[in-house]
């Protein structure tokens, strides 16, 4: 048996401490997410000080915790980056004018989250999209008396459908490789449990929508169409920033470089479209972000926004998430947990629940959805293979139960980053943002009634 410098009763009421003390700070005496955190890294050192572990033991952790987020962070960065300058080059400017040619108030909700689902899949990334097309569709919704948490619920569930479900997506790609499974057929079983669970999710959204059911205000309407045509350059041109994304995803081209290629011809355009570029003027709007004076108080509230230090306060809460879930995995805290939960197993439902649940509960934990699809990954695959469980089912399993529940996490990286980019809090569009509840439990109920699914 497998001995560990920390029990599992130690193991198991840390995480349940650790869990109790960052939800009742955040959801209860609404303390900020970045100070719970905080606590929580404290108090954790502290119970390493108690066992012993030396210094260079816990910095290891912690520096290891972190570097795993280095790119994400990167990331973000890029994408604040790009939120100003596709405001400021008129690219979201020209997707809101463009919907609120076609826009249906009834059907509005149901729509943002097919067209999210379908930008989802086609450029494999949920933060790509949530940043882009997000945007756009948060200030249309606005603007037309939508709930902006109705929106927001609708645009994530829409995002994280077309991740789960996109041969591009890393998520989707990580889960098969830690499986060992061909990509494909492990999308093949993705769609058994995606393709229902948007379809309940799309009804859902269809009958949000019917509550508001009424007719545009089209005076309303053609002043703020108006007001965009007559502040930013509104043109067909301006979407090649957005095709350039399509291309890259296409050309399977990483995240990092398709972003940076998409904010340099946004300014390549801008320098050509804009009768006042100002190069000072750029760099100061790509560090603080965008802000509008058009005069209309509705559109410059919604456009004043991006910029590398809008994504500031998202980065530093994620670092210290990620400082948090290094030292448990370095003091093996929660490998104690799961492998204690492995020679517990003794049937095919309770393998694949505790594999979906580990993906949870890691989540929780540590809000990173990398590490919730890593960790449960290669603790239970021996169990799989074992079992002749078909390892199609631990990858669904973790593409379930991991990425698709991230965004539900106040201080998950997803969590962060959609309320950072979005403005609305995290516990504001949980209720709405269906799909990421519905995917987990349809997976789990696929499992317990479809016992020989190969």
């Amino acid at each position: 048996m497998k001995t560990y410098q920390v029990s599992f009763n130690e193991a198991v009421f840390l995480l349940i401490t650790l869990l109790l003390m960052i939800g009742t700070s955040i959801i209860g005496f609404s303390i900020p997410a970045h100070v719970a955190l905080l606590i929580a890294v404290g108090y954790l050192l502290l119970f390493a000080v108690y066992k012993k572990f030396s210094w260079d033991f816990i910095h290891d952790g912690l520096v290891e915790g972190i570097s795993s987020g280095i790119i994400p962070i990167v990331i973000f960065i890029l994408i604040g980056a790009l939120i100003s300058v596709w405001i400021a080059g008129g690219t979201i400017p020209t997707i809101m004018v463009l919907g609120f040619s076609f826009l249906s108030v009834k059907f509005f909700v149901p729509t943002v989250f097919i067209v999210c689902g379908i930008v989802g899949g086609a450029v494999g990334s949920s933060f790509t999209t949530i940043s882009t097309i997000g945007i756009a569709f948060l200030g249309m919704g606005s603007l037309i008396g939508v709930d902006p948490a109705l929106t927001t619920g609708a645009i994530v569930s829409g995002a994280f459908l077309g991740n789960s479900i996109s041969p591009l997506s890393d998520t989707v790609n990580l889960a098969a490789a830690i499986s060992e499974v061909d990509l494909f057929d492990h999308l093949k079983h993705t769609y058994k449990t995606a393709l229902p669970a948007a379809i309940l999710s799309f009804g859902y959204f269809l009958v949000m929508g019917f509550h508001y059911d009424g007719a545009l205000n089209s005076t309303s309407i053609h002043d703020i169409v108006n007001t965009l045509n007559n502040n930013f350059t509104i043109s067909f041109v301006e979407l090649i920033p957005l095709a350039i994304l399509f291309v890259c995803a296409w050309k399977k081209i990483p995240a990092i470089p398709t972003l940076l290629l998409s904010i340099c011809t946004s300014l390549v355009l801008m320098v050509f479209t804009s009768a006042h570029f100002s190069f000072v003027k750029t760099a100061d709007m790509i560090q603080n972000g965008f802000v509008s004076h058009t005069g209309n108080t509705q559109v410059d509230e919604l456009l004043s926004r991006g910029g590398i230090q809008s994504m500031m306060w998202s980065i530093s809460l994620i670092i210290l998430a990620l400082a948090l879930g290094g030292l448990l995995v370095k003091m093996e805290i929660i490998d104690c947990v799961l492998y204690r939960f492995e020679t517990a197993i003794n049937s095919r439902q309770k393998l694949i629940f505790i594999t979906m649940m580990s993906s949870i509960g890691i989540n929780l934990l540590i809000g990173e959805q990398y590490l919730s699809i890593i960790l449960p990954g290669k603790s239970f695959i021996t169990k799989f293979k074992e079992k002749q469980v078909p390892l199609t089912l631990l990858s669904r399993g973790l593409n379930d139960a991991g990425s698709v529940v991230n965004p539900l996490i106040p201080w998950g990286v997803s969590g962060v980053f959609i309320s950072g980019t979005l403005g609305i809090a995290t516990v504001s569009y949980l209720p709405y943002a269906v799909f990421c509840y519905i995917l987990p439990l349809f997976s789990f109920l696929l499992t317990v009634f479809s016992k020989k699914e190969k």
